[in-house]
C-alpha cells in the first residue's frame, strides 16, 4: 500500500480517536452526575447528625487530567441543638481527586479520593458552658454496618491544600477565643502507608482572646515542616522544619502524640540565631520598617519545652524563657540609637495545671540618649483570677521614638512623659470595680505634648498630671490649648484598669474651665476608605465612655455664635450627651438648655428644653436658622423674647445641627419692648395695601403671647390677639418650612371707621348712635409665600354684618317711638315684591367696605 495512503488513514483513525474522546470527555459528566450527587449526599448523611447542605456536585475530567475531580459547591454542615443553627463548617469550593477509573466502580464499591483541595472555607470550634463541642456531631448508636456494605467514599489520599482557610475555636466557659484567618496549607504523601513522611507548607494570621482582653491580633505565622506520621500510634515527630512568628525564627524537635486522654506533648524550641534582629522580628511588620540593614549588638534568644500531657484536667509543663542582655540597635537612616537593652522574661508551668501558669517579666530596661525606662511585673493565676503586680519608672522623650525607631506616624509626637507607678490587683476586683482590692500609687506626667492632624489643627499639652491612688486615679492637671481654644480640667477616673484590661466603660468625673473654646477646634470629619474611595461618615459619640463633666467657659465659638458665660454638666453615656442646667448669655440675654443628644443609631438623634429669657428678637430670629422657619419675623419686629421651646429631631449626618424636616415640637413665647417695621416684610406690605384702616407701624405686639406646634417641616400658629388702637386681631394659620403660608386674619371693626357716609344707608343716624353699632367682623386670609404673599378678604360676609347691625340700630330706634317701621321697611316690601330699598342698602354697605378695602385693580 502506497505510504502515503497508510499515513492518511492513520492520521484519520487517530483524529476519529481524538474526537471521541474528546466529546467523551464533555459528556462523562453529565453521564455520571447523578450517580457523584448521590454517592456525595449518601457519605454525608449516612456519618454525621447535622444539616447538610451543599448547592451542587460536579465532575470534571479537564482540571487535573488524567485523574477526575469531583467538585462540590458552597458545602455546610450546620448544627441541631444545643448549637443549633451554628455553622460547624463550610467550604466555597471542595475539590475531591481520583482516578478515572474509580467512576465505572460498580454501586456497591465505593470511589477511592487521592487528593483534597479546598477554598474559603471554614471551620468554627464552639465548646459551650457545660463543655461540649459542637463538632461531636457523629450519629450515635449506628448499627454496625455488614462486612460486605461497603462506604460510598474512601479515602486514599496523598496530597492535600486548602486556599484562604479560616478557624475559630471559642470556649464559652473559659471565654477564650482563637482565631486562626487567611489559612493557606498544603502537604503531601503517601497516606497508604501507615508510616510516612508528610511534607507541608502553612501559613496563617492568629488572634487570641480571653474574656474581652487581646493578647494577639492578626500575628502573622508560618511553618515549613517534615512532620513523620505513624498512624498507627497517632505519633507526629517534627523532622526538618522552619517556623516564623512575624520574622522570628523558631525550630522545633520532638513530637506530638494523640492518645486516648488527650494529647501528648515532648518538644522543644529555640531561635536558630541569637542575634537582636530576632527580636525586631518580632514586631509585626505594619509597626517596623526593613530590618536587613539594621545595626544591632546583643542578643535576643527564645527557648522553651513542653512536655505532658493536655487533658481537660491537664496541661504540658513548660518553660519559655525569653531574653536579651545590653542589646542595642539603630536603623542606617535615622540619627539615635536604642541602646541598654535588658529584656528577661519566663512563661513558667511547673505542675500541669493550667492555673499555676505565671509569668515574671523580671526586667525590661531601654535607654535612649539620657532618657531611661524601666518595667517589670509578675503574672500569677492566670486561669481562674489573674493577680499582676506590676512597676513602671523612666523617662521618654516622645520626640525621640520617631529618631530612634521608624514609627509609622504620620505626624510627629513631641513631649515628655515621665511614670513612677506600682500597681496590683486581680482581674476579678477589676470585673467587679472592687476598687479596695486596687492598690495604685505613684504618678505620670506629661509636658510640652504637641500633636498636629492631617487637617493641620494643632493640639498642645503644656502640662499634665495623673496621680494613682489606692482605689482610683486622679487628673490633678490638664492644661491644652487648641487652635483658638484653651481647656483646664481635673477630675477622677473610676475604673482605669477595667476600660484597660477588660474593655470595660470608661467611668470618670472632670471638671473642667475655659477662657474661649471654639467648638471648631474639635470638630473632624470621620472618613471610612472602601475600594480607593473615601466617604464622610456621621459623628458618634464613643461608646466606652461613661462619664459626667461639670464646664465652665467664659466664651464658647459655635458657627456664627458668641456664647458668653456659658455654664452646665454633660453627662456621657450609652453613645449620647445628656446636658442638665446648661446656661450662657447671647443675644442679650440668657438661655437655658436641658437635653439629650444621642449618636446610638444609625442616624443620630436630639430632644431639648430650651428656656430663653429677654433675648433679642432680630438677632434670634436672624442668626439661628431653625427660628427662621419656626417664626420668620426676622427684620419685621424689634425687641425682646421670652419663649420655652420643646423640640426634637434627627441630626444632619455630617454635622451636629438639626435635620429641620424632622423637627417636631412646640414654643410658647412672649414679646416685650417691640416695634413694628412693615417694610422689611412682603406680607405686612401686602396687608397693608389691602387695610385701608389701620396702620401697622401702630400694631401693639407688646405682652402678645402665642402657641406654636411644628412636625415634620409644617408649623402651625395656633390662634392669638392682637390689638391695634380698638380693632382686635385674631390670628392663627399654618406656614411649611418651605415658607408656603395660610393663616386667617379675624378683624373685629368697630363701625366708627366707616366714617359718616354710614348714616344715609336707612336712615340719619347721629355720629353717637353710629359708635353704638356692633362691631363688624373682617375675615382675611393670607396666603401664597412669604415672598409673594396674596390677600383676600370675606366682603359678602362683613355686608351682612354691617346691614344686620346697622337694621338692628334702626329697629331700636323706632321701637322708641312705638312703632314698627323698619320691619314693614325691610320686610313688607320685601313681601310686596319690592327689594329696591333692600337691595340700595347692601349695595352701600358693601361701598364702604370697598373703601375700608382697598381692592387691586387686576
Amino acid at each position: 500500500m502506497d505510504k502515503k495512503m497508510v499515513f492518511k488513514k492513520v492520521l484519520k483513525i487517530s483524529g476519529i480517536v481524538l474526537l471521541v474522546l474528546f466529546v467523551g470527555a464533555f459528556s462523562v459528566p453529565y453521564l455520571f452526575k447523578d450517580k457523584i450527587q448521590e454517592k456525595v449526599t449518601k457519605a454525608l448523611n449516612d456519618n454525621v447528625d447535622a444539616k447538610i447542605t451543599f448547592k451542587n456536585a460536579d465532575l470534571s475530567l479537564f482540571s487535573s487530567f488524567p485523574k477526575a475531580t469531583i467538585s462540590i459547591e458552597k458545602l455546610a454542615v450546620i448544627n441541631k441543638a444545643p448549637f443549633e443553627g451554628d455553622t460547624l463548617v463550610a467550604f466555597q469550593e471542595l475539590n475531591l481527586k481520583m482516578s478515572v477509573m474509580e467512576l465505572f466502580n460498580d454501586a456497591n464499591e465505593p470511589m477511592k479520593i487521592e487528593g483534597v483541595a479546598s477554598k474559603n472555607g471554614l471551620i468554627n470550634i464552639i465548646f459551650n458552658k457545660e463543655g461540649v463541642g459542637n463538632y461531636d456531631i457523629a450519629l450515635k448508636n449506628k448499627k454496625q454496618e455488614s462486612a460486605d456494605k461497603s462506604k460510598p467514599l474512601a479515602f486514599k489520599i496523598n496530597n492535600y491544600e486548602v486556599e484562604n482557610f479560616k478557624f475559630r475555636f471559642t470556649n464559652e466557659a473559659t471565654k477564650i477565643k482563637i482565631e486562626l484567618d487567611s489559612i493557606n496549607h498544603s502537604g503531601s504523601g503517601d497516606f497508604t502507608n501507615n508510616i510516612l513522611d508528610l511534607d507541608t507548607k502553612t501559613t496563617a494570621k492568629v488572634s487570641m482572646s480571653m474574656d474581652k482582653m487581646n493578647y494577639m491580633k492578626n500575628v502573622a505565622v508560618s511553618l515549613d515542616a517534615v512532620l513523620g506520621l505513624d498512624l498507627d500510634k497517632s505519633k507526629y515527630t517534627f523532622k526538618e522544619n522552619k517556623a516564623k512568628i512575624n520574622d522570628l525564627e523558631l525550630e522545633f524537635d520532638g513530637f506530638l502524640q494523640l492518645v486516648s486522654t488527650g494529647q501528648l506533648y515532648d518538644m522543644k524550641f529555640k531561635t536558630p540565631t541569637s542575634s537582636f534582629k530576632n527580636f525586631l522580628g518580632l514586631i509585626p511588620a505594619a509597626y517596623r520598617s526593613n530590618i536587613e540593614n539594621v545595626k544591632t549588638s546583643g542578643d535576643f534568644t527564645v527557648v522553651g519545652f513542653a512536655k505532658g500531657l493536655l487533658s481537660e484536667t491537664s496541661v504540658p509543663k513548660f518553660n519559655i524563657a525569653i531574653a536579651s542582655n545590653n542589646a542595642s540597635f539603630q536603623y542606617p537612616d535615622l540619627p539615635k540609637s536604642v541602646k541598654n537593652i535588658i529584656i528577661d522574661t519566663k512563661i513558667i508551668n511547673e505542675s500541669g495545671v493550667m492555673n499555676d501558669t505565671y509569668v515574671n517579666l523580671d526586667k525590661l530596661s531601654f535607654s535612649i540618649d539620657r532618657d531611661v525606662f524601666n518595667a517589670k511585673a509578675t503574672i500569677k493565676n492566670v486561669a481562674t483570677n489573674a493577680l499582676v503586680d506590676a512597676s513602671l519608672k523612666g523617662t521618654i522623650n516622645l520626640g525621640n521614638f520617631s529618631k530612634a525607631y521608624p514609627v509609622k506616624l504620620k505626624i510627629p509626637l513631641y513631649g515628655i512623659l515621665k511614670a513612677d507607678v506600682t500597681t496590683k490587683f486581680d482581674m476579678a476586683s477589676v470585673e467587679k470595680s472592687d476598687y479596695q482590692k486596687i492598690n495604685n500609687a505613684g504618678s505620670m506626667s506629661l509636658s510640652g505634648f504637641k500633636y498636629v492632624d492631617d487637617a493641620g489643627k494643632v493640639m498642645t499639652i503644656s502640662s499634665a498630671k495623673i496621680q494613682f491612688n489606692p482605689s482610683r486615679v486622679n487628673l490633678q492637671e490638664f492644661n491644652a490649648t487648641t487652635g483658638k481654644s484653651d481647656i483646664n480640667a481635673t477630675g477622677t477616673l473610676d475604673n482605669f484598669y477595667g476600660f484597660v484590661f477588660r474593655n470595660q466603660e470608661l467611668k470618670g468625673n472632670f471638671t473642667m474651665t475655659s477662657n474661649q473654646i471654639a467648638v471648631s477646634d474639635f470638630m473632624t470629619d470621620a472618613t471610612t476608605k472602601t475600594d480607593e474611595k473615601t466617604t464622610k461618615t456621621a459623628m458618634k459619640i464613643p461608646s466606652f465612655l461613661n462619664c459626667t463633666l461639670t464646664a465652665k467657659a467664659n466664651t464658647v465659638l459655635y458657627d456664627n455664635l458668641t456664647l458668653k458665660n456659658c455654664s452646665g454638666k454633660l453627662v456621657i453615656k450609652d453613645q449620647a450627651v445628656s446636658l442638665e442646667n446648661v446656661k450662657t448669655n447671647v443675644f442679650g440675654g440668657q438661655i437655658d438648655l436641658n437635653g439629650l443628644v444621642s449618636t446610638k443609631e444609625k442616624i443620630s438623634k436630639f430632644n431639648m428644653k430650651l428656656g430663653m429669657d429677654q433675648v433679642d428678637i432680630t438677632q434670634t430670629f436672624t442668626q439661628l436658622d431653625m427660628f427662621k422657619k419656626i417664626a420668620p419675623i426676622a427684620g419685621v419686629i424689634t425687641g425682646k423674647f421670652n419663649s420655652i421651646v420643646k423640640l426634637s429631631g434627627d441630626l444632619n449626618d455630617k454635622e451636629i445641627t438639626p435635620n429641620l424636616n424632622t423637627l417636631n415640637g412646640d414654643l410658647l413665647g412672649q414679646m416685650s419692648g417691640t416695634s413694628i417695621n412693615p417694610n422689611g416684610s412682603n406680607v405686612l406690605n401686602t396687608i397693608s395695601q389691602n387695610l385701608k384702616f389701620i396702620d401697622l407701624k401702630k400694631l401693639n405686639v407688646n405682652d402678645v403671647k402665642m402657641a406654636i406646634a411644628f412636625q415634620d417641616g409644617k408649623v402651625t400658629v395656633k390662634p392669638f390677639d392682637i390689638k391695634y388702637q380698638d380693632i382686635k386681631v385674631t390670628v392663627a394659620g399654618t406656614h411649611s418650612f418651605d415658607q408656603l403660608m395660610n393663616y386667617n386674619l379675624k378683624f373685629d371693626v368697630p363701625a366708627k371707621y366707616l366714617g359718616n357716609e354710614a348714616a344715609g344707608l336707612l336712615a340719619k343716624l347721629s355720629p353717637s348712635e353710629i359708635s353704638k353699632l356692633d362691631n363688624i367682623p373682617v375675615n382675611a386670609n393670607l396666603t401664597g409665600s412669604f415672598s409673594k404673599p396674596k390677600v383676600t378678604t370675606d366682603i359678602k360676609s362683613a355686608t351682612t354684618s354691617l346691614v344686620t347691625s346697622i337694621a338692628k340700630q334702626q329697629k331700636q330706634k323706632l321701637l322708641s317711638q312705638g312703632t314698627s317701621a323698619l320691619d314693614n321697611l325691610i320686610n313688607n316690601n320685601t313681601k310686596s315684591g319690592d327689594t329696591t330699598k333692600t337691595k340700595k342698602v347692601v349695595n352701600q354697605a358693601k361701598d364702604l367696605l370697598n373703601g375700608l378695602f382697598k381692592k387691586k385693580t387686576p
